[in-house]
């Protein structure tokens, strides 16, 4: 049995283990230093003073550039849920948030189309459950905002978290009637030229559907972009010109007959909409949520 400063030895400074989960989580010290309230030579300082405490390397560095090494990355995995347990422990004892009360991060046209919706299903099967939502376009702010869970968009990729796959999507090209009639559009090729929008984060969107749709061309110019699909779709329906916008987001617009789809080929990926949460943490209120949301996308199909 270790005695009490064997114990102590083993558990390293919390502004240690703090800095070091957010260089590792976010890949470097300067954004590590952003998310925690520090300088980048004080994360620095944090990282080699926990380095020293394990007896162990946990970043390659070569210049000021460092790098998480094999030894960072288990380090990392294991110490994240604990770090995140103790988080939310505190908060609740601290803040005294009812139970019940869950915050989920959620991407703001997923959440306005898809997600809110449907809360009233949520409601009518589990009427204690008080459900706060609020739009993050990147998700990773998740972590550093204490949200129980948050919707992200891509492939796995958060060490410590659990991710729930909910669907994929599929992109298709639509535009305004008027803007159709004034553009015709009667093969793949025919958008060649034409006036296009792009979504910021996916700038490549339309050369990827083009490939698909067969056609051979070099990249096309890049056009206006907006940061939101939603944006894009309102930019469309006004006729500023074609857009390839997720078919789930814009079914009003599409029954409404506001935006149309002239050519149905649609442009999908192995990324896919997932419920981010942190691994070990027992919340009966968000397995209820969890448990929920799924089927709620695996039954409706992602429409």
């Amino acid at each position: 049995m270790s005695d009490g400063n064997e114990g102590r030895r083993l558990l390293p400074p919390m502004a240690a283990l703090n800095s070091f989960a957010a260089a590792a989580r976010l890949g470097g010290f300067s954004r590590a230093g952003e998310a925690v309230g520090l300088t980048q030579s004080a994360v620095s300082r944090q990282v080699a003073l926990l380095e020293d405490w394990v007896q162990a390397p946990l970043f390659d560095r070569a210049g000021r550039r460092v790098t998480l090494n094999a030894q960072g990355r288990a380090y990392a995995a294991e110490i994240a849920p604990a770090l995140e347990r103790i988080r939310r422990a505190t908060a609740r004892v601290a803040g005294g948030r009812p139970t019940n009360t869950l915050d989920i991060a959620t991407l703001p046209s997923f959440g306005m189309r898809w997600l809110a919706p449907r809360l009233p299903r949520l409601t009518a099967r589990h009427p204690e459950l008080v459900v706060n939502l609020a739009a993050r376009t990147y998700p990773l702010e998740m972590v550093e905002e204490r949200f129980d869970a948050a919707i992200d968009f891509g492939r796995p990729a958060w060490p410590g978290m659990v991710h729930e796959l909910l669907f994929r999507e599929a992109a298709i090209p639509v535009c305004a009637p008027a803007w159709l009639e004034k553009n015709p559009i009667r093969e793949p090729a025919d958008f060649l030229g034409k006036p296009l929008l792009f979504q910021t984060s996916r700038r490549g969107a339309w050369d990827q559907w083009l490939r698909v749709a067969g056609v051979e061309a070099p990249p096309v110019p890049s056009g206006p972009s907006f940061e939101h699909f939603l944006m894009l779709a309102q930019a469309a329906a006004a006729g500023a010109g074609a857009a390839l916008v997720p078919s789930f987001l814009i079914g009003p617009e599409l029954e409404s007959g506001s935006l149309v789809c002239p050519l149905s080929i649609p442009l999908t990926s192995d990324d896919a909409y997932y419920l981010v949460r942190a691994e070990g943490v027992e919340n009966p209120a968000l397995e209820r949520f969890c448990d929920w949301i799924v089927e709620e996308a695996r039954g409706a199909d992602a429409a």
